[in-house]
């Protein structure tokens, strides 16, 4: 208790003016961020007719975050998010029995979401620097496929086209020194996809997939 007490009187000793943001400085950060799909079900047309029951439901996925900021003034500022490659199961419910295959892993997807914003610091004279932003997103889905258990169902070709969608986010600095700070952010990504695939390569089946997902980022910075 008293090593933490004596780090928090150093930390409140560094000066606000020397880890007070500037015009041109350029803050490289790394760590882990999550996309957490919209838990919401997407109804399943064949045919272009969704009384058949089925739905698809998308999971969570952690991957190494990246992350560039580019300051114009100590409040105004761009942001990229990148990371690397997110991996996410697709689970069909059917729930009528209508392929007998609910709960069955349907499909695996893969996709890019490179996100660039534009964000506002508030001043806070502090070693805390909150900030919110907005921006615009485009998801690259890649590598699309079905499961061993889809293909025996006479499911094919799959196909996911790209999506452009908003972002708005709230998150914070917190500098440990005029060069070094652990970064916290959530952002919310509209991201909407239009599914479409061969149903025993006959019938066409679609499904337009709300992705819609809350982005959780936590990362370590550093300021050049």
């Amino acid at each position: 208790m008293k090593k933490t007490l004596l780090i928090l009187a150093l930390l409140s000793t560094i000066p606000a003016t020397a880890i007070a943001n500037q015009a041109g400085d350029i803050l490289v950060r790394g760590g882990l961020t999550m996309v957490s799909p919209d838990s919401g079900k997407t109804p399943i047309l064949l045919n272009g007719n969704s009384d058949n029951g089925m739905s698809l439901t998308v999971d969570d996925n952690t991957q190494l975050g990246l992350n560039l900021v580019y300051f114009f003034d100590s409040n105004w500022a761009v942001e990229l998010l990148a990371a690397t490659s997110f991996t996410h199961d697709v689970t069909l419910q059917d729930p009528e029995g209508t392929l007998q295959a609910d709960g069955a892993l349907l499909a695996e997807v893969s996709h890019l979401p490179p996100t660039l914003s534009a964000i506002y610091y508030f001043d806070t004279n502090s070693v805390f620097k909150p900030y919110v932003g907005v921006g615009i997103n485009y998801t690259i889905f890649f590598d699309d496929k079905f499961s061993g258990a889809a293909t025996d169902l006479g499911l094919s070709n799959i196909d996911l086209d790209g999506s452009f969608g908003y972002s708005v986010q709230v998150g914070s600095d917190y500098h440990i020194n005029d060069k070094w700070h652990v970064n916290a952010s959530v952002r919310y990504i509209e991201l909407n996809s239009e599914a479409t695939f061969e149903v025993g390569g006959e019938s066409i089946g679609s499904a337009s997939i709300d992705v819609d997902p809350m982005v959780y980022s936590i990362m370590l910075g550093y300021k050049f």
